[in-house]
């Protein structure tokens, strides 16, 4: 009796519903977070999430409490969600610490010190900042560099991939990549075949972020390949696609706050 009680009790401490409680976060975001455009993107509530400040404080302390030792517990999954939230809580509370809503996130900091190096939090133990959680924290560890991180994190940007209504959790991370990624690539505002060109016109995302595509995949269009489908390549071009014969051209990114 006591060893399974025992063997019961390590089961419960090792159970992942231990690891981090995004629900906080995961209340602002379905009450203050639109799809639109038929779900290939999102709008932001802000003014909305500004009256329940005190909730998101609440969510962001409880992000900060967390020690680099207890993150270290965590699944791989468990990490990847838990920087993700992170990354998006924090951008929404760096647009919300300015004294009027800005009309980019680029319009934050100055000349030398832009909105990604503002060193406004802790996390995990040290003062950080933006950059920090997407650059060093989440594509810096091998463990957890997935080049859909990209259609995952939200730069509170009209160009970004949607911020989905929902948080991101360790048990539903994969399906929630899965689908951010293909709603981002169905977007045909900003990710088209262009049949009288022959050109696949793209988001900026893969021109900055090229080579954490090409490493997943081995180049940009074979990781794009992938894609084809969603993408609406047709049939007789989809092999060319993948060979690199069709031309990738990069749209302007929207850089508008994404508050409609």
């Amino acid at each position: 009796m006591f060893m399974r009680l025992l063997i019961s009790l390590l089961l419960l401490l090792s159970s992942p519903l231990l690891a981090f409680d995004h629900s906080g976060w995961d209340a602002l975001l379905k009450k203050h977070v639109s799809w639109q455009r038929n779900g290939v993107a999102s709008a932001v509530n802000y003014e909305g999430i500004a009256a329940e400040r005190a909730a998101l404080k609440k969510y962001l302390n409880s992000l900060s409490a967390v020690s680099a030792d207890a993150f270290s517990q965590f699944s791989n999954d468990q990490q990847l969600a838990f920087l993700i939230n992170a990354y998006n809580a924090y951008t929404i509370e760096l647009i919300l610490r300015e004294p009027g809503r800005p009309d980019s996130i680029r319009d934050i900091g100055t000349f030398f010190s832009g909105p990604w190096d503002q060193r406004f939090f802790t996390l995990l133990g040290q003062k950080r900042t933006l950059d920090e959680v997407e650059h060093t924290l989440i594509r810096g560890n091998p463990n957890l560099k997935d080049p859909r991180i990209h259609f995952a994190v939200n730069c509170a940007s009209i160009g970004c991939p949607a911020l989905r209504p929902e948080a991101f959790v360790g048990d539903q991370l994969e399906q929630q990549l899965v689908d951010s990624t293909q709603r981002f690539l169905r977007d045909r505002e900003r990710n088209r075949y262009n049949s009288e060109t022959d050109t696949l016109e793209v988001s900026k995302i893969f021109d900055w972020y090229q080579e954490d595509f090409a490493e997943s995949a081995g180049s940009l269009s074979l990781y794009l390949q992938r894609y084809a489908n969603i993408l609406d390549i047709p049939d007789n071009r989809k092999t060319a696609l993948g060979e690199g014969s069709i031309k990738v051209r990069f749209l302007p990114y929207n850089w508008s706050l994404n508050d409609r």
